[in-house]
C-alpha cells in the first residue's frame, strides 16, 4: 500500500514538516476503522474523530468486522465538542496519561487523534519523544498541525492514514485508541498488522463506551470490552491490564501476546 503523503504545516496530511507532525492517520485509521457518514454532531462526539463507511456492528457488542459509518470533516466545528472542558469530568485525559505511565522518550500513536484532545497531553507528557497524531481526515490533520505548532509541541506530528493504513512507519512504544475503536473496519486484520509496529514492550490501549453508558454512539454500534479482547486476542494480543476509573468507558491495555 502507498506510504502516506507527507504535507506541510498548513496541508493534508504527508508529514506535517513544521515542528508538529499531526497524525491524523487515526481517522485516516479510524477510516479503515470504517468510514463515517453524516458530518452532523448528533452523536455523541467521540473524543477521536474518525470515519468510517460500513453499516456498523450489530446490537449487543457482536461484529461483522464493519466499523461504524460517522465523518468528522469540519475540525473547527468539531474541535468545539471534543475539546469541550466539561469533557474532563468523564473522560478524566490527565488520569488516563498518568495510568499510562509512559517513559519520557516515548513514542507514541494516538489513532483517531481527531483535535488532539489527547495528543497534546500526550506531547508534554513525552517531552523527549514523539507523539504521532493519526488521522483519515485531511481536517483534522491541518488542524492538528496547526494545533501542534500554535501550542509549541514539536514532538507532535500530524499523520493522514488512510483507511487501511494508519500510516505507522516506525517502532512506537505506545498506541492509544480512545473512542474509536468502534469505528474501524476489519479490526483483526487491521490490528495484527499495527502489532508489528510495536516497539519491544510495546503495548496498545483501548477506551471505548461501555454498553450502558448514555454518552457514546448508539447501543447497536458499542462493542463489549469482552468482545475486544477475543478480537485483539486473534490478531495476537492479550490483555495485560484493565482499569476501572472511567465512569462511562472500558479502558484496556493489551500487549503482543508470545
Amino acid at each position: 500500500m502507498p506510504p502516506p503523503r507527507v504535507t506541510s504545516v498548513i496541508v493534508p496530511f504527508r508529514l506535517v514538516t513544521a515542528p508538529v507532525c499531526r497524525v491524523a492517520a487515526l481517522v485516516g485509521l479510524v477510516a479503515a476503522l470504517g468510514g463515517c457518514g453524516g458530518g452532523q454532531a448528533s452523536e455523541p462526539a467521540p473524543s477521536h474523530a474518525t470515519h468510517h463507511h460500513p453499516e456498523g456492528d450489530e446490537p449487543g457488542g457482536h461484529h461483522h468486522g464493519h466499523g461504524m459509518p460517522h465523518r468528522f470533516e469540519d475540525a473547527e466545528a468539531w474541535a468545539q465538542e471534543f475539546d469541550a472542558p466539561e469533557r474532563d469530568a468523564w473522560q478524566m485525559p490527565d488520569r488516563v496519561v498518568e495510568a499510562l505511565a509512559l517513559a519520557p522518550t516515548a513514542v507514541v500513536a494516538d489513532l483517531g487523534a481527531g483535535t488532539g484532545y489527547f495528543s497534546v497531553r500526550l506531547a508534554r507528557a513525552v517531552p523527549e519523544g514523539r507523539v504521532l497524531a493519526i488521522d483519515v481526515e485531511a481536517s483534522m490533520v491541518r488542524y492538528l498541525a496547526d494545533r501542534a505548532q500554535r501550542e509549541g509541541l514539536s514532538n507532535l506530528l500530524a499523520v493522514e492514514a488512510t483507511a487501511t493504513d494508519p500510516g505507522v512507519r516506525e517502532a512506537v512504544d505506545l498506541v492509544l485508541v480512545v473512542d474509536t475503536y468502534h469505528h474501524i473496519e476489519n479490526r483483526v486484520v487491521y490490528f495484527a498488522a499495527l502489532r508489528e509496529r510495536l516497539a519491544p514492550g510495546g503495548r496498545l490501549a483501548i477506551v471505548d463506551f461501555r454498553l450502558s453508558s448514555d454518552r457514546g454512539p448508539p447501543a447497536e454500534h458499542k462493542i463489549a470490552p469482552e468482545v475486544v479482547g477475543e478480537e485483539l486476542a486473534q490478531a495476537g494480543y492479550r490483555l495485560v491490564t484493565q482499569h476501572d476509573f472511567l465512569p462511562d468507558q472500558y479502558f484496556l491495555v493489551f500487549e503482543r501476546a508470545p
